[in-house]
């Protein structure tokens, strides 16, 4: 499956894009976990979900300490995706 990195989305840019799955894949800093921050991934979150897209988000922290799970959970997010777009 082929996952884009960095793609621009209306007027955002996405970490991460599955096309096929239609998933936006976020890796979140610190500055994600603010008011300000929350309030904006809201927002943000919004407008790509009028594109028929789904979100994920993993912190960095989930990164650093479980790389491997996070890869599954994003594998068995395609996957299901997939399922229901067929």
């Amino acid at each position: 499956m082929k996952i884009y990195k960095q793609r621009i989305i209306d007027n955002y840019i996405s970490d991460f894009y599955c096309h096929k799955a239609k998933l936006v894949i976020e890796i979140d800093g610190s500055q994600h976990y603010t008011d300000k921050g929350m309030e904006y991934d809201k927002i943000r979150t919004k407008t790509l979900e009028q594109y028929q897209l789904e979100v994920i988000r993993f912190s960095n922290r989930d990164i650093d300490s479980n790389f491997n799970e996070v890869c599954d959970s994003i594998d068995k997010k395609i996957k299901e995706r997939l399922s229901k777009l067929v």
